[in-house]
């Protein structure tokens, strides 16, 4: 049985009752407690469960609440009928150019299904479009491009540049835009073939990947296409300072 709640709220805002339990979520909210979702996607809560204020920090109280008394949570999530559900903390989201947020923690999580991808960093902060940096599994990708009969010995950043990789990390990334919100698919994504590391992530990455692989000449798989049109692919040849370069 879950239920969510902060220090600051006392601490309980929401908890699945055993008689309306719901897979997935958090919860109904508590009577009296008021909960609402923000336009960015913040989860927001009122009423007397809530702290009044950080001791002796004016500044940090003022920026806890709205105007209208709400108490931002800090996290991300969304109303599935009465029941609360969670889907991320706030700082992991991140503003496209058009002005629309995106969660990237679903279209990671969907492509870390695949045994082929170690991890993946959605980005696009400041730009028109989400892409993904996809740091394959080696072994994987060599057992699956063995079974293609492509790659021989052939070092990995050359291998994760044979076709066949390519179209089967598209079809990857096609199914994973699969029912997301048109904004938050990914249009480009590029394969890193080098493992992701304390010195290679981070919010650096996460947050404002200086996308230069972008005016790269794309390969195209044109069987793939993805909810926007096809999916553009390229291949970094590592990262540097948090930054994939060509």
């Amino acid at each position: 049985m879950q239920g969510y709640g902060l220090t600051e709220t006392s601490p309980v805002i929401s908890f699945n009752r055993p008689d309306r339990n719901r897979a997935g979520t958090v919860g109904e909210p508590l009577p009296g407690v008021e909960v609402k979702i923000a336009e960015d996607g913040e989860i927001l809560t009122r009423g007397p469960h809530v702290m009044k204020g950080y001791y002796k920090d004016d500044e940090e109280t003022r920026a806890s609440f709205t105007e209208d008394g709400f108490f931002r949570t800090g996290d991300v999530g969304e109303m599935d009928g009465t029941h609360l559900k969670i889907t991320d903390r706030k700082k992991a989201l991140f503003k496209l150019s058009t002005g629309k947020y995106v969660v990237p923690s679903p279209l990671e999580n969907r492509l870390a299904t695949s045994n082929l991808v170690e991890q993946t960093v959605v980005v696009g902060s400041g730009h028109k479009y989400c892409a993904a940096l996809i740091f394959p599994s080696e072994e994987a990708v060599r057992s699956f491009a063995e079974q293609q009969g492509v790659g021989g010995g052939q070092p990995f950043r050359d291998l994760i540049q044979e076709q066949a990789v390519i179209d089967e990390f598209q079809r990857l990334v096609d199914e994973a835009n699969t029912g997301m919100d048109p904004w938050s698919q990914i249009e480009r994504f590029a394969l890193v073939p080098e493992e992701i590391s304390v010195e290679n992530e981070g919010e650096a990455l996460a947050g404002g990947a200086d996308l230069r692989w972008r005016d790269r000449p794309p390969l195209r798989n044109e069987r793939g296409r993805a909810g926007r049109g096809r999916v553009r692919a390229g291949v970094v040849s590592g990262v540097e300072n948090g930054r994939p370069v060509p």
